[in-house]
């Protein structure tokens, strides 16, 4: 910490009423008193967003801190409102709570600039306008002044390292939130994808993008169609949503000249289509406005995981590996679902540039990735699946795997259950198949490539190694488990039996915990196998210089403390138990035994 600063900082802090940070929201080991801090303000509280973070950080020897849960939660339509009596986050308490951690002497952050601006993604999407501040000291601040207050503050230390998470808003606001329906979202997501003039080199302004976005690629006014009337100015509200938006992320990059090397910007593009759609300019001005460190990168939930990894890689002197990619299924050359503008190969590079690896042929590489892509012959899907399996059964399975279910569902649980059946899951440096596939692509990269760059500087302790393991079953558990099976068994109990809405639980009010009695039994069926092979897999726990890698076998895996993080069948949260580890596990016909 810079102390010349410290007397200011504090006296603003003493001013804005901080109160003490929050537990965590999840059960962790005991952190050490000496453990490096990151101070960090999530883009909302959806699991991606919060405890899985917290996992990802504690295994890589960090303490995360975030503020109270309730400055920055969202509350869809007819649930209770936050503290601050908004369906959004605390803009003011999330300003305060920064000051403090930087009085407090903190010197590494992760702030999403969505939540501190406009109270988390979902109200980034629907704000348009002013919408100024209040600070506990009875100061209002415009969002901007807001914002270049805080990086000024944080700029003021010469040792501070901060990550600023943006995004690209996406094709369309949040059904269910702030009275948008679904009616509102497919008409203003098809308006969106409709091409608008190409703008490139000094015509890349905001004030040119602006004024193009009604207009369609002819130049001619674009109208929006909808299966029922609009409401009054929905277009006119949407268009001013993105402009507020992509005003405020020029403020951003306007704030920061002169901190090169100390701040970074990862700019994240939230739901995109393959069409020259609203976002093109947006994406290519943005891209202009980056410095050396930054990126822009397709995913938005993953923004944390990439950088808090970075954030490791950065401090661990990491020189970046060879690294292989072997796609299974045939269609790696196109988008892997409808939300995302970019085949899986480009999305892929993209990563490799960000993370320092190195492309490698199978057999070379000292880290490998598999992806399972969407079938390009449907007569082949038990093929595709049984040559990821022999990959990961075979001589190469020793080389450290990231596994990626890119396959969007099309396997239903066949995959799932050949994986459960043959293949040491709890072996895998990561996994991610849940979310749409440019968020998958970055999840699995951010975790595999922190968990290889640990194993080669970092010092492992039990805490290190458990939180480890959380992110491993975690990522499993709720994809096998819970995203094609538990889930489809909620939505219909919800529609069906209770007369619900499963996007959001409140509207009507039902009986929450029916259901959450039913998630609880669901879980219990459905993740006993998953289970029982990861107490029987054994994990990487070192990458020695010669002969085969140090292992350790998993022990005992407890799921406790079920819930809904907004109320809607979407995603769950869970915490994850694990028991002592034991030996390394024996493999006797493919089923592992101590």
């Amino acid at each position: 910490m810079n102390r010349r600063f410290l007397t200011v900082i504090l006296a603003v802090t003493l001013l804005a009423g901080c109160g003490p940070i929050s537990t965590e929201p999840v059960d962790q080991e005991s952190a050490p008193a000496d453990e490096p801090v990151i101070a960090y303000v999530p883009l909302d509280d959806r699991p991606d967003n919060e405890e899985r973070v917290v996992y990802l950080a504690d295994s890589l020897g960090y303490e995360l801190l975030l503020p109270e849960r309730d400055d920055y939660q969202t509350r869809l339509d007819g649930q209770p409102l936050n503290e601050n009596g908004t369906q959004y986050g605390d803009r003011a308490d999330l300003y305060e709570w920064v000051l403090a951690r930087e009085a407090e002497g903190c010197d590494r952050y992760i702030l999403s600039v969505d939540q501190l601006l406009s109270g988390g993604l979902v109200s980034s999407r629907s704000m348009a306008g002013e919408n100024p501040v209040t600070l506990s000291d009875g100061r209002t601040l415009s969002e901007a002044e807001l914002l270049m207050e805080l990086l000024g503050v944080l700029a003021a230390d010469e040792n501070n390292q901060v990550w600023l998470l943006d995004t690209v808003m996406r094709l369309a606001a949040t059904t269910g939130y702030g009275g948008f329906g679904l009616n509102e979202y497919n008409a203003l997501r098809t308006y969106g994808m409709a091409a608008r003039p190409h703008l490139t080199g000094a015509e890349l302004t905001v004030e040119n993008i602006v004024a193009d976005y009604p207009l369609g690629a002819d130049g001619q006014v674009i109208r929006a169609e909808a299966e029922e009337p609009l409401p009054e100015g929905a277009v006119e509200g949407y268009l001013a949503a993105r402009e507020r938006k992509l005003r405020l992320s020029q403020t951003l990059f306007d704030a920061l000249p002169g901190t090169e090397g100390r701040f970074h910007v990862l700019v994240g593009i939230d739901d995109s289509s393959e069409e020259d759609s609203i976002q093109k300019n947006e994406i290519a001005y943005l891209r202009s406005r980056l410095r050396e460190g930054d990126a822009l990168l397709s995913g938005v939930d993953d923004l944390a995981f990439k950088a808090v990894a970075r954030l490791y890689l950065d401090e661990c002197g990491w020189e970046g590996a060879d690294v292989s990619v072997e796609y299974f299924g045939g269609t790696q050359d196109q988008p892997a679902c409808a939300y995302d503008y970019q085949p899986l190969t480009a999305i892929m590079a993209e990563h490799f540039d960000f993370f320092d690896l190195r492309p490698a042929e199978p057999g070379a590489a000292e880290l490998r990735i598999l992806v399972l892509t969407q079938p390009a012959d449907e007569t082949k899907k038990d093929d595709y699946i049984q040559a990821v399996v022999r990959e990961l059964e075979g001589d190469s399975a020793q080389t450290p795997t990231v596994l990626i279910d890119a396959g969007n569902g099309t396997y239903g649980t066949a995959f799932h259950e050949a994986l459960t059946e043959k293949v040491q899951l709890g072996r895998l440096l990561s996994y991610a198949g849940f979310l749409d596939m440019a968020i998958v692509t970055g999840t699995a990269l951010s975790h595999g490539v922190a968990r290889y760059a640990f194993l080669r500087h970092g010092e492992q302790t039990d805490a290190t190694e458990r939180a480890f393991l959380r992110t491993v079953a975690d990522s499993v558990l709720k994809d096998f488990c819970y995203k094609n099976v538990v889930r489809n068994d909620i939505l219909n109990f919800v529609r069906n039996d209770l007369g619900g809405n499963a996007d959001n639980f409140w509207t009507p009010d039902i009986g929450r915990d029916a259901v959450l009695e039913r998630l609880e039994s669901g879980m219990a069926a459905a993740t006993a196998d998953v289970i029982a092979n990861l107490e029987r897999s054994n994990f990487i726990s070192a990458l020695p210089s010669a002969g085969e890698y140090a292992e350790r076998g998993w022990g005992g895996v407890e799921l406790t403390n079920y819930r809904f993080p907004w109320d809607r069948a979407f995603e769950i949260g869970m915490d994850i138990r694990l028991g002592d580890f034991t030996e390394p596990h024996k493999q006797v016909l493919g089923i592992y035994y101590q």
